[in-house]
């Protein structure tokens, strides 16, 4: 039984065997268990790096919360890597936070003041986990603070008082995809998500998508 859907197969049609293998190669490294939060971040470079950075350690999933300021994303820096993620946008923390509440994430803030744990602490990684990062002046909201069920911070040894928070993203992320990798929790996509991704991958690769999409759908009579 073949693992993609008609028109999955339909589409691949479209596109050169070497961009389907990077897709397929790509999707088995993507996950879901990680997510991060950006909360009201409002330089369009620093948030575009987050974005880069996000798809350079396979997470899919980025939320972004825009009570204060509205995401822009600067290509120039981001190198079109909000193409290829899901960018989830929330106009309030405490909503964001409470739908991925609802969807299993611990919610862990960083914060360059606290002494709970390290992004070094492997128990960050026993249930999935959604890493919440403040905006560039004033951190993190109240909201942020008082629904979160973690606090981490990033080792420093200098006199500056916290990491650029593109830096912070890049750091926290690399040390927790490694410890998922290396983990025996269960961090891939499932099928059907990486289907979903695939296909959205696909028509964002065919410059003649919507065209196609309808010929397959009207000789599929799908509407």
């Amino acid at each position: 039984m073949n693992i993609f859907n008609k028109k999955i197969l339909f589409l691949k049609q479209f596109i050169t065997e070497n961009r389907w293998d990077n897709f397929i190669k790509i999707l088995d490294d993507r996950t879901n268990y990680i997510t991060i939060i950006l909360e009201d971040i409002y330089h369009e470079h620093n948030i575009s790096a987050c974005l880069r950075s996000a798809d350079c350690f396979g997470i899919q999933n980025v939320n972004i919360i825009e009570q204060k300021h509205s995401f822009k994303d600067n290509k120039e820096i981001s190198m079109g890597a909000s193409k290829w993620i899901n960018i989830n946008k929330h106009k309030k923390t405490n909503s964001a936070i409470k739908k991925l509440k609802k969807e299993g994430y611990k919610i862990v803030l960083t914060s360059p003041h606290s002494s709970e744990k390290t992004i070094f602490d492997n128990s960050l990684i026993n249930d999935k986990v959604a890493i919440l990062f403040g905006s560039e002046v004033n951190g993190f909201s109240n909201d942020a603070q008082k629904l979160a069920d973690e606090f981490i911070n990033i080792p420093m040894y200098g006199f500056t008082e916290s990491y650029n928070v593109s830096v912070a993203v890049a750091l926290t992320l690399q040390q927790l995809t490694n410890q998922i990798r290396k983990s025996k929790v269960n961090w891939q996509l499932c099928q059907d998500e990486k289907n979903k991704i695939l296909e959205d991958w696909l028509k964002k690769s065919i410059k003649s998508s919507e065209m196609l999409e309808k010929k397959f759908n009207s000789s599929n009579n799908l509407s």
